[in-house]
């Protein structure tokens, strides 16, 4: 495991630098993945230092959102990255509104390698609390909308194995011939 410096925001002020971790992600078979994870009582600096983690962490993998149970902390808390490249820091997140469908391939930091056809809503209204405990609202559409209804799943206990359309459109990227297929299905396998 590398740690990697980083000065975190509010803190450069008082001279202070906070370690950074990549942690390890931990695979499908994991059984902490499969536990509805707890909701957190306090926003405190653990709280922040845990979405920092994160947020390095699926950088790094590279990955468009992780949650905190896939790095074997049973936390409500994840990050998610959005196709503006703006990184959420979640506490406690839930879907308040949604509307439409849209289906895709999707795949998992924790389930490497692999992609499926899944079905999720168009856009989604999330409410959380971010890195400071201040309640947010985030509207989000497309892709963004579906990397929080896959990282809120995470919390939930479920993996995008289990909303497949089809048991039949689980499949390997390496395994794709078509290029153009295989090159949507590595940015969704980031998710």
């Amino acid at each position: 495991m590398t740690d990697i410096l980083k000065t975190i925001k509010g803190t450069q002020a008082m001279g202070k630098i906070q370690l950074v971790a990549v942690r390890p992600i931990l695979t499908f078979d994991h059984p902490i993945l499969r536990e509805k994870a707890k909701k957190v009582a306090r926003v405190d600096m653990s709280i922040q230092r845990l979405i920092d983690d994160l947020a390095e962490t699926m950088l790094a993998a590279p990955g468009a959102g992780l949650a905190a149970n896939q790095i074997g902390v049973a936390l409500r808390v994840c990050v998610v990255k959005g196709d503006d490249n703006q990184i959420w820091g979640l506490v406690n997140p839930e879907i308040v509104k949604f509307e439409g469908s849209q289906v895709g391939p999707e795949g998992c930091l924790s389930y490497p390698g692999w992609v499926g056809e899944v079905e999720r809503h168009e856009t989604v209204v999330v409410k959380a609390r971010n890195r400071r405990g201040k309640e947010v609202r985030i509207k989000a559409s497309g892709f963004t909308a579906r990397a929080f209804q896959h990282e809120l799943d995470h919390l939930d206990g479920v993996l995008f194995t289990d909303r497949l359309t089809n048991l039949g459109t689980l499949q390997r990227v390496e395994d794709m011939v078509n290029a153009e297929e295989r090159e949507e299905a590595v940015a969704a396998a980031s998710g």
